[in-house]
């Protein structure tokens, strides 16, 4: 598999411009185009729709931070066993926390971490969303208020965790492999 994007033979189709444009954006900030991008190249449609989502839920305006959510999509990768988002996101969290140890725990346990309140409360929601969504109750909705979120950041925990768990699973039908350049970020 080495090189390869995925277990996938699906060939690049034809690109906007302002796919291309985003592409090139990529190159500029991250010194790379993530391999999710370019597994999702096939079909232009599929693929702005993914980065329009994603950008934002993880970029757009909202009461939870860049590193929250990067967190929350962290713990749900973990739980997932998703090797490219706890490779790319663990990144994310290493480098916007300035923590490389952070980045580790919430990789490999999060509650090993020193967490505000507000953070686990955060966590343990994207956990119970993810294993057990059934289980969602009021009560677990009560406890982010209590630890001061609003209706609208409890939308964005787990629209967010929603979203890693679809990308996890498809990043684990195909086999979709990270950019090698994340392994070594914020180190």
């Amino acid at each position: 598999m080495t090189g390869k994007i995925s277990a996938l033979d699906l060939a690049s189709g034809e690109l906007s411009d302002a796919t291309k444009t985003y592409f090139a954006k990529c190159e500029e900030k991250l010194g790379l185009v993530p391999n999710v991008l370019k597994a999702y190249a096939f079909d232009d449609k599929k693929l702005r729709a993914f980065t329009d989502m994603y950008n934002d839920l993880m970029l757009g305006e909202s009461g939870l931070s860049k590193l929250e959510r990067e967190m929350i999509a962290v713990v749900v990768s973990s739980i997932n066993h998703c090797y490219y988002c706890l490779t790319a996101h663990g990144a994310a969290v290493r480098q916007l926390s300035g923590d490389p140890a952070l980045g580790e725990m919430m990789v490999m346990n999060f509650r090993a971490a020193a967490l505000s309140q507000r953070q686990a409360a955060m966590l343990e929601f994207a956990v119970k969303l993810t294993e057990e969504p059934a289980k969602i109750v009021e009560a677990d909705r009560a406890a982010l208020r209590q630890a001061g979120f609003s209706d609208r950041d409890i939308w964005d925990i787990a629209s967010t965790a929603a979203f890693f768990n679809m990308s996890n699973r498809v990043a684990a039908a195909i086999d979709m492999r990270p950019n090698d350049e994340y392994h070594a970020m914020a180190r």
